[in-house]
């Protein structure tokens, strides 16, 4: 059994520290002490301050020498002095992970690179090891059947120039390095498994946008008709940051790869099915299997099917698509990777790779929140909204969130206000990436005092505010009957619904009649003109809150002030989730109601319905009885919250089902 090295404190030497997985290698081996230089190039100083930043106080132990892979010998003769014989372990992450690299980028990056660190650790001398970080793509284009990490040479075809790199460079490690060495092969890296944090839109994350629009467009009551596709060989990073730095700590591995990966290996069909489920839209009921449909093809057919990943045309369809041929490529993936060797010497130390279905949902969550950067933006919003400021209630999510975004994009200047201070950062945190700019201001909308306190913090901050969106709000569902213990449900929900809006309100109309110029959109609900059974106490406050909108509307256009009530209808948002029939009937989006929220501050109209309230509106004038009798049997068909009723909630009948597809966007 090989035993575990001395824990003693090591000398370290990495490339690529700055990189994805260099991130938390070198975080997990900043828990052992000991001494980690990082080989950085002059021109990436500032990669390797962030690095340090993200580290915290543990970070300034790091040593930075300055260097390049792609110049031979690394680092100046006077490093090269001063680090000989004294390290211990050369870790070698830096490489170029791109599907579309070019021949010579390849050869001069991930070969000459990887040649020039061999070279270097050769000269280190003493006890040195070199531990390199190739890939699962040393299989080969269209390899069948099981690689095993004792495989590495077996004929395969090399065709991609990014293959032929990983290859070519672990084959450098092979045959020229004179120190021990061992070899990392990860799969698919993607995000963290403990948070979900990723780096970059790359390989599986471009089927998110995809996933994201069946979930928004597809009912999830709709049975999914998907696809049964080749392997996909994922691994969350931490799993191979965590992996690595055990192994590369243990004694008698020297001389061997490790396969980094999930195994057995998810197919595409398992992936979508998962990140379907993650991002709660439809489940998938059947999948057709493309290879069982690829094996029934003739011969000549079936090595066109097999060529198309490395061919021309594929490129011209990964271009056309705007899909990398990385996942064009898991179409045909047959490849069944053995981990034998890792899981042999991860044995005892608790160490394993989590199943994709354990971390999704931080996968996905984390794309929405900080990669999904499709904002887009009508020019006459981006006119409007630059420079403007704009305060915002409930901005941490929902609808609140989606518009936060998109104000941030257009140029606003963006107040967010919530209860929760850590999730107002990491809001403004998103803006800001996206390129915005934003101020937190935590506040609890139910303490009137302290609405005030933080809206002349505002004031003080910047002088007026252009656009006050009262977003923030609570809702409940329960019918009178369940309710007659609980008044307290009116007083709460009214207080945040409508006293805190008019609080609000009532601290900013000064400086905005000063300036003869100001925007007030109060979010109301569809449900105020439905009469939404089952949401009397909303309801009431959001009436209450639409009454006084209108009536100060009025009052307020001589002093430039214009106020809107948006009666939305019902949105998708972390306020319905508890209610668990919504997830069978239809919804708008927060992305769609933050388009709405933006085109009203460019329009601003004093009314905003969508087509439901609309026409319930018109129905109630012209049949009133028929409004009510139709809103009865609605109230009849659908069941009460499971909080109301004191058990477990069931899925709504199909007549339910087919009621709230009719009258699409209404609570019920």
């Amino acid at each position: 059994m090989n035993k575990v090295d001395s824990k003693k404190a090591a000398t370290y030497f990495i490339t690529g520290a700055t990189g994805f997985i260099g991130r938390f290698l070198v975080a997990k081996l900043l828990e052992r002490g000991g001494t980690i230089h990082v080989l950085i190039r002059e021109q990436s100083k500032d990669k390797f301050e962030a690095l340090q930043d993200s580290l915290g106080e543990a970070g300034q132990v790091l040593v930075p020498v300055w260097g390049d892979i792609t110049q031979p010998g690394l680092v100046s003769d006077k490093d090269m002095t001063r680090l000989k014989g004294k390290v211990d372990h050369v870790f070698h992450c830096a490489a170029v992970y791109d599907m579309d690299m070019d021949e010579e980028t390849g050869n001069r990056v991930n070969n000459e690179g990887t040649r020039n660190v061999v070279n270097f650790v050769n000269q280190l001398g003493g006890k040195v090891r070199l531990h390199h970080v190739s890939s699962i793509m040393v299989t080969g284009d269209n390899f069948e059947g099981v690689f095993t990490e004792k495989m590495f040479d077996e004929g395969q075809s090399l065709n991609h120039p990014y293959f032929r790199t990983k290859f070519e460079s672990e084959k450098i490690v092979r045959e020229e390095c004179k120190a021990p060495w061992r070899v990392y092969r990860p799969g698919g890296v993607v995000g963290s498994a403990e948070t979900g944090s990723m780096d970059r839109v790359d390989g599986p994350y471009f089927l998110f946008k995809t996933i994201q629009r069946l979930r928004d467009r597809v009912p999830k009551w709709l049975p999914m008709l998907s696809v049964e596709a080749g392997l996909m060989p994922i691994v969350p990073v931490d799993y191979v940051a965590v992996a690595m730095d055990h192994i590369a700590h243990k004694s008698g591995l020297d001389g061997k790869a490790f396969h980094l990966l999930q195994t057995p290996e998810p197919t595409v069909g398992d992936f979508l099915a998962i990140m379907l489920r993650a991002a709660h839209g439809p489940e998938v009921a059947r999948r057709i299997s493309l290879p069982k449909v690829k094996r029934r093809l003739p011969g000549s057919a079936r090595k066109a099917v097999m060529g198309f990943t490395t061919s021309k045309l594929a490129k011209h369809v990964s271009s056309a698509i705007g899909m990398p041929l990385s996942l064009i490529t898991m179409v045909n993936n047959q490849v069944v990777l053995d981990d034998k060797q890792t899981r042999a010497a991860l044995k005892g130390s608790g160490i394993e790779c989590p199943k994709l279905e354990t971390y999704a949902e931080k996968l996905w969550q984390y794309w929405e929140l900080f990669l999904d950067r499709d904002t887009k933006l009508p020019r006459k919003a981006m006119e409007t909204l630059n420079g403007q400021v704009v305060l915002i209630t409930g901005a941490t999510s929902g609808i609140g969130f989606s518009t936060a975004r998109k104000l941030g994009k257009a140029g606003a200047k963006v107040c967010l206000v919530a209860r929760t201070e850590s999730k107002l950062r990491q809001t403004q945190e998103i803006i800001e990436s996206n390129g915005g700019i934003a101020w937190i201001y935590p506040c609890d909308l139910n303490d009137l005092d302290a609405i005030e306190v933080m809206a002349n913090k505002v004031l003080a901050d910047h002088g007026h505010v252009d656009v006050l969106i009262n977003n923030a709000g609570r809702s409940i569902r329960r019918g009178v009957m369940e309710t007659l213990d609980r008044f307290h449900d009116l007083q709460r929900t009214m207080q945040l619904n409508y006293f805190g809006c008019a609080k609000l309100m009532h601290v900013l109309l000064p400086s905005m009649a000063a300036q003869k110029n100001g925007h007030i959109i109060n979010i109301s609900s569809g449900g105020v003109i439905v009469n939404a059974p089952r949401f009397s106490a909303y309801v009431a406050s959001k009436a209450a809150l639409d009454a006084y909108t209108r009536v100060v509307g009025i009052e307020l256009q001589s002093d430039g002030v214009e106020t809107t009530a948006m009666y939305m209808p019902l949105v998708r948002t972390p306020m319905i989730g508890p209610t668990k029939l919504y997830d069978y009937v239809p919804a708008m989006t927060p992305d769609a109601a933050a388009e709405l929220v933006i085109e009203t501050i460019v329009k601003r109209p004093r009314r905003v319905k969508t087509a439901v309230p609309a026409s319930m509106e018109l129905m109630y004038a012209m049949q009133p009885k028929l409004v009510e009798a139709l809103l009865g049997r609605a109230f009849r068909l659908f069941p009460s919250s499971s909080a109301a009723k004191g058990e477990t909630q069931t899925k709504p009948s199909a007549s339910a089902v087919a009621v709230a597809s009719v009258v699409r966007g209404t609570q019920w």
